[in-house]
């Protein structure tokens, strides 16, 4: 069995964390009966003694807020605390702080921590990094962390999960600390999963709705994977938590086929070799369904169609994109509960014709059939599309770091801080430009018979 760890930083990046630990947990609660430290628990669990077990797992964060609240919360007793690095005064919002000045002061520390988890690592053969795109420390420190995996770690698939913030973002420098995160994005990481926080919003709105009687029969149970109540966090729920469910979620059904068995189990180091046909074009569109807990186990045939159906509908995308009016390189599906291949395939070839792919990519498709289903459902449907879709988010984000930028508006805070120079902005910008100008002229391919066509020139 292959082990996995997961390296959190930042406020969200560890509130999301935590939420994932939550689920994982009560899912071997359920599978596992007994408590037995068995093989789907050593995938991301490492076993101290007979009572003792450590999620393999680094926290970073350069406030202490957070990672003191899971300390004292319900998860306390799983975390190694010799695995945890917090700072007391935060990056001010600014990304050159997290990435320079604390990526410089605690390299040594990061690299110690990343190390230890590996060693606990019998077959290692992913970093999952979560992290948000808006503030200091997630976009900052989070992918200097990046730099480090691929420094220390060359040959284990890096997997990033990264919240963007929305237009109505409250820290206003948030558009260039996502612009300099993502050039480290696009240059350092195996795959990149991008949540965007406006999404979120609407999901968890999509879902009150529903429990506020949208549709007949449509009930939600309250501790489901999405809704569920207090995760590895102590008091209230607060705002963000159902929308960090939803990350937590698609963390779940990503990990699903290295926890548990199954009849065609998806190794992790798979999705980037069979999704990623050009390696700056690594950014892979979540979509989950169901997005709520259906009231009945035995669900019927129509609704199984139906859950792959929704897979492909904007409703459904954890960024704001329409993939169908756009152009497919690649999707993965990860299903997990009593489905079956002929269920996979004949799904599949109802839905070829209402999805448009690279001429030369046909049947880039990649599938995962996980048995467990997640706690509440009967079956779930994790897609992952690399898709041209993704452009319009970059082209917005462009946008609004132009507008700042511009202006030289708050530009002073950055290069105040030692190492940083005007030429990591042009260089980021330059960068993305780069990115959206090949998602582009992918789409200018789009309803082109070409059967021969030489290969793209890519930049790499």
């Amino acid at each position: 069995m292959t082990q996995s760890v997961v390296v959190q930083v930042g406020q969200c990046g560890n509130q999301v964390g935590c939420r994932f630990w939550d689920l994982a947990l009560r899912e071997h609660a359920h599978v596992n009966k007994k408590g037995v430290y068995d093989e789907a628990l050593s995938s991301f669990f490492r076993n101290v003694d007979s009572r003792i077990h450590y999620l393999k797992a680094v926290l970073v964060d350069m406030e202490e807020g957070v990672v003191n609240e899971i300390l004292q919360g319900p998860l306390r007793e799983v975390f190694d605390s010799t695995q945890l690095l917090t700072d007391v005064s935060g990056s001010g919002n600014n990304w050159a702080v997290g990435h320079l000045t604390y990526g410089s002061a605690y390299r040594e520390q990061i690299v110690d921590k990343l190390r230890r988890a590996a060693e606990h690592c019998d077959c290692l053969q992913c970093f999952f990094l979560i992290h948000s795109m808006g503030g200091g420390t997630g976009s900052g420190l989070g992918t200097r962390v990046l730099s480090l995996l691929e420094e220390e770690f060359p040959d284990v698939c890096r997997i990033v999960t990264s919240i963007y913030p929305s237009a109505e973002d409250d820290v206003i420098t948030s558009p260039y600390n996502s612009v300099l995160a993502m050039r480290e994005l696009t240059e350092h990481a195996d795959c990149v999963l991008p949540v965007d926080n406006q999404s979120l919003v609407d999901i968890v709105n999509k879902i009150k709705h529903m429990s506020q009687g949208g549709k007949p029969g449509s009930v939600i149970k309250r501790d489901s994977a999405i809704i569920s109540g207090q995760g590895g966090l102590s008091g209230a729920e607060k705002p963000f938590d159902a929308m960090n469910n939803i990350v937590a979620n698609l963390l779940l059904n990503i990990t699903s086929s290295a926890r548990f068995e199954g009849s065609l189990n998806m190794d992790l180091n798979e999705i980037a070799m069979n999704l990623v046909p050009f390696p700056r074009l690594h950014y892979l569109v979540p979509s989950l369904t169901p997005l709520y807990t259906l009231a009945d186990v035995n669900v019927p045939t129509r609704r199984l169609d139906q859950m792959f159906s929704d897979a492909f509908s904007k409703d459904h995308q954890l960024i704001r994109a329409d993939p169908k009016h756009s152009l497919y390189l690649a999707c993965a599906l990860m299903v997990r509960g009593n489905v079956q291949v002929s269920d996979l395939r004949r799904n599949i070839e109802r839905l070829k014709p209402s999805l448009p792919f690279v001429s030369w990519s046909q049947e880039g498709w990649k599938t995962g059939l996980c048995s467990v289903p997640p706690v509440g459902h009967s079956h779930s449907l994790l897609a992952l599309a690399n898709n041209t879709c993704v452009k319009p988010t970059f082209i917005d984000l462009r946008d609004r770091f132009n507008k700042l930028y511009r202006k030289k508006a708050h530009l002073h805070h950055y290069l105040h801080v030692e190492g940083m120079e005007q030429s990591c902005f042009t260089d980021a910008m330059a960068s993305l430009s780069s990115l959206i100008e090949e998602y582009h002229h992918l789409d200018a391919t789009k309803g082109r018979l070409m059967p021969d066509a030489p290969r793209l020139t890519i930049a790499t």
